[in-house]
């Protein structure tokens, strides 16, 4: 029971939630919606879902998995330091939620051999690995490695029409953007952080809540998505604003923690200026869940 529930922390629930929000909002973009009346079966979403939540949840656990010697100085209290799981076994199970992930996008697209949900799913178990093992310790490549990570998960749910992705394929740069300086503003959560790197973060955040209102302004869509871009806003401007007059470790934390969570509003802002308003309330329904996993498991 101690290495399930050790296991269980290492994935971080609370940030998966917010990867299915990803997949969720790239069927949406497809048009995939539209398609339900042909298609009688869910089947393709849930295997989308359940390919995100082994690719995010593989991922995060490598990434405890190469830190184990750091975080035995700076996080003791991680299952792995901690003793609650041993590192092969960490291993083992990264390795089994990849798979999972990489076989579950395969069968998107059963009829084709080499689909493009299970290229995808291979691109990003491949970029996620290095960014744990090599990305992170490097200042400029490591933010836009983790960025890819996020961005073609977009893809990895738009992928269920893959016309769709020569069509909006392009908007997978701003959670490319938007990733990138939450892990910008992340390398400072142990020792605290620089004013300069924080309204770096700042900058690109006002680039990706410029780029939603532009996009749900052109659809047509801006008085029925102002109100979720607007919440997107607030909810990381806030502890952005306040970790840039006090920098501490705590602050950057908080900041980096509603960042994180944040993803699922900015994935809600996207459905809403496709349109879709009902579907975006349902992918805003996810950030309760989030928060309430987020008091129980880290968020980082």
């Amino acid at each position: 029971m101690r290495t399930l529930t050790g296991l269980l922390r290492l994935m971080r629930p609370a940030n998966i939630v917010t990867a299915i929000s990803d997949i969720l909002a790239g069927i949406i973009i497809a048009g995939f919606p539209l398609y339900w009346g042909s298609h009688s079966s869910l089947g393709p979403i849930l295997l989308l879902v359940l390919s995100t939540i082994g690719l995010y949840g593989g991922g995060v656990v490598f990434n405890d998995v190469f830190d184990a010697e750091t975080d035995k100085v700076e996080r003791p209290e991680r299952p792995i330091p901690s003793g609650m799981v041993s590192k092969k076994k960490a291993t083992a199970f990264a390795l089994l939620l990849m798979g999972m992930a990489i076989l579950s996008a395969s069968f998107v697209h059963r009829e084709e051999m080499f689909s493009l949900p299970a290229m995808l799913a291979i691109m990003i178990a491949v970029l996620a690995v290095v960014y744990d093992k090599w990305g992170k310790h490097q200042s400029f490549l490591g933010p836009i490695n983790m960025g890819l990570c996020r961005g073609l998960n977009l893809l990895l749910g738009m992928s269920i029409v893959p016309a769709s992705i020569a069509e909006y394929g392009w908007l997978g740069i701003f959670p490319v953007i938007y990733i990138g300086a939450i892990t910008m503003i992340s390398r400072d959560e142990v020792h605290g952080g620089k004013k300069k790197t924080l309204f770096i973060a700042a900058i690109f955040y006002y680039i990706v809540i410029a780029a939603i209102s532009w996009f749900a302004y052109t659809k047509g869509e801006i008085v029925m998505a102002g109100g979720f871009i607007l919440l997107f806003g607030l909810m990381i401007g806030f502890p952005l604003v306040k970790a840039i007059n006090n920098p501490s470790a705590n602050n950057i934390r908080r900041s980096v923690k509603a960042g994180v969570l944040a993803v699922i509003l900015m994935n809600a802002a996207w459905a809403a200026a496709f349109g879709a308003i009902g579907l975006a309330l349902v992918i805003l329904c996810l950030l309760p869940l989030s928060l309430i996993l987020a008091k129980m498991f880290a968020v980082t």
